[in-house]
This record gives structure tokens, sequence and C-alpha cells, in this order.
């Protein structure tokens, strides 16, 4: 993914989280999700027509396809108040490839740092599956808080360090990498957790509405 898509990844989840734990309302969050929605289907179909049939450059450009298709999704929604089923199944669909991703990140790319960033946007949109797709409202926070935090360490740290040159990957960054998705993911487990114990968390506006 080229960094400049990366870095607006980061700040269209960092507002999609925000819509999820009912900070921002479903319908403020739609303009972002239109517009990264559209640089994310307009930028790779640009890149693929000028690759030539190199088939790297293809493979590199094809899965931002699936980011763009899900944010326009998710602003179809929030301006049509469709359901959101659709888009959760979608998200299994996306989460299944992003595992397929993550692993050439280590087989053909020898990026061990992005191969756990598709790892983590793979349970990511499993969590917005469970979410949508199968009704799991107890998971709105939980999904809400890790959408947030990886739109700023999956997208918005990786892309400026892109940009400025300071980008470094490797074995010991790919652990250090692992670690933190899983610390990101313990404490939205934390700050999303049911408030009142032993009952289900009401499902978010945002979520209700849009989806991811």
């Amino acid at each position: 993914m080229s960094s400049v898509g990366l870095l607006y990844v980061g700040a269209v989840l960092f507002i999609n989280g925000l819509m999820l734990i009912d900070v921002v309302p479903a319908k403020a969050a739609a303009a972002m999700n239109l517009f990264v929605g559209g640089m994310q289907v307009i930028f790779p179909t640009i890149i693929i027509a000028q690759a030539g049939g190199d088939q790297a450059t293809i493979l590199g450009a094809s899965g931002l396809y699936l980011f763009g298709f899900t944010y326009l999704y998710v602003a179809w929604n929030t301006l049509t108040e469709a359901p959101g089923e659709g888009l959760g199944w979608f998200s299994l669909f996306v989460s299944c490839c992003a595992v397929v991703y993550g692993v050439l990140q280590f087989t053909m790319f020898a990026d061990p740092v992005f191969g756990v960033i598709w790892f983590a946007w793979a349970v990511l949109w499993f969590l917005f599956f469970l979410l949508l797709g199968l009704g799991k409202a107890q998971l709105g926070r939980l999904t809400g808080w890790f959408t947030l935090w990886l739109g700023i360490f999956s997208g918005a740290i990786p892309a400026l360090l892109m940009l400025s040159g300071g980008y470094v990957t490797g074995p010991t960054e790919g652990w250090i990498a692992a670690v933190l998705a899983l610390v990101l993911l313990a404490l939205s487990w934390a700050l999303g957790k049911p408030r009142a114990p032993g009952s289900d968390a009401p499902t978010p506006a945002g979520a209700r509405v849009a989806g991811a």
C-alpha cells in the first residue's frame, strides 16, 4: 500500500472508530468514507492500468480495493440507512483476503511489519463481520476502540515513517509490531467491555446505521 493511501486509511479508521464508540455521529463520518473510499478505488485502478502487466505492482494495488469498497459501503449504509448485514459478510471476505496478503508480505516482500499489519486488519474486519454480519452487538465498543487504535498505529504512524524515510522492517520490528497489535487488542477489550456487569452493551449508533 502506498504511503499516501495508508495515511488516509489511518484517518478514516480513526473517524470510524470514533463513530463506533458514539463520539462522532454516523452521518458526520460519511464524507470521510466517501473521500477515502473513492481514492482507494481510483488510485489502484490508475496504478494497474499503468503497470504494464507487472504482477508485483498489480498485486500490491489489488488490496487497496478491499479498503475502498469497505468505506464506500459504510457511506452507502449511512446515507441510505441500509442494514449492516451485507457489509458484515463482505467484511468476512476482506478478513480472509487480508490473511493472504499478510502471508505474502512475509513470503514475497520480506516485510514482517506489514505482514503483522495485514493480520491485524484481518482481525479488525473479522470483528466487523461478527458485529454486523452475526449481530454480536456486545462487540460494538471493542470493535470501535480497535478501529481507532489501528487507525493510528497501522495507518498514520507507518505512513508518516514511510513518507519521511524512517520506515524500517525486519524480524525484530515484526515482533515489536505483533506485540503492539496484541496490546492494542487487549486494551480495546478492556475499554470496550459492557458497562453493566452481566449484560450486553447497547449497539453503538454508528454500528446500527453504518457498520464499520
